[in-house]
């Protein structure tokens, strides 16, 4: 068994380098002329930008609190605790309990000069 927890954390260690997230919302940042777009792309491109913040302030928590590297619990969350950071973000932002998406909306339609 703890050659397999050895394995899958080598496996995730290299898949993590990269945060798959950011690249996400880059990529869609970067690709997309919000000038033309409808209010739904508009508002999608907020929102995502919200659950990355939610995420990356979730993370700066976490490494504020101590771990036990010798429990089970601390390996499984070493190896998924990513993919739980940012559910819990995208929850977080689908309740709308911050408004962070719809600040930067409304002011993206500002700034693009769409109508409302």
């Amino acid at each position: 068994m703890a050659d397999l927890l050895s394995g899958i954390g080598e496996y995730y260690s290299q898949y993590n380098k990269t945060d798959s997230t950011s690249e996400k919302l880059s990529g869609t940042l970067n690709s997309t002329d919000y000038s033309k777009a409808t209010d739904d792309e508009l508002m999608d491109a907020c929102k995502q930008f919200e659950s990355y913040f939610v995420e990356q302030v979730i993370k700066s928590m976490e490494k504020m609190i101590p771990k036990d590297e010798d429990s089970e619990t601390s390996k499984y969350l070493d190896y998924f605790g990513d993919t739980y950071t940012q559910e819990l973000a995208s929850i977080v932002t689908e309740q709308n309990d911050l408004g962070l998406a719809q600040t930067l909306y409304e002011q993206m339609k500002r700034n693009y000069n769409i109508p409302e």
